[in-house]
């Protein structure tokens, strides 16, 4: 499935839509403490956190994972949807909980 299937199933919000909506997500990966994340995510995952801030953007960056899905009602701050937009990610946001979350993605993954 790509970041452009996701967002026209219509489930998530489209916070930001980044330039590599063709882009294929592999997988999904949940974590909220941002070393894990550099450590242990996956390229190409869509990774689902509450982290909002710009620098959830520089650890997406750094572990070429596809798009980041903001859970349980957390929202980016305008700097970091400035920072998305500039550079080229993809944001989305829900209000269900990051396991629900996740389970819809890899449902759709799995279909």
């Amino acid at each position: 499935m790509t970041i452009r299937e996701l967002a026209d199933k219509g489930i998530f919000k489209v916070v930001c839509a980044g330039d590599d909506t063709d882009r294929e997500i592999s997988g999904v990966f949940c974590c909220d403490l941002l070393s894990v994340v550099m450590g242990r995510g996956k390229a190409d995952a869509a990774w689902v956190t509450v982290m909002g801030n710009i620098n959830s953007l520089a650890v997406l960056s750094l572990t070429d994972m596809a798009c980041i899905v903001l859970a349980e009602g957390a929202q980016m701050d305008a700097v970091g949807i400035a920072r998305a937009e500039t550079q080229g990610f993809t944001i989305f946001a829900t209000d269900q909980p990051i396991f629900e979350t996740a389970m819809q993605i890899q449902a759709l993954l799995d279909a």
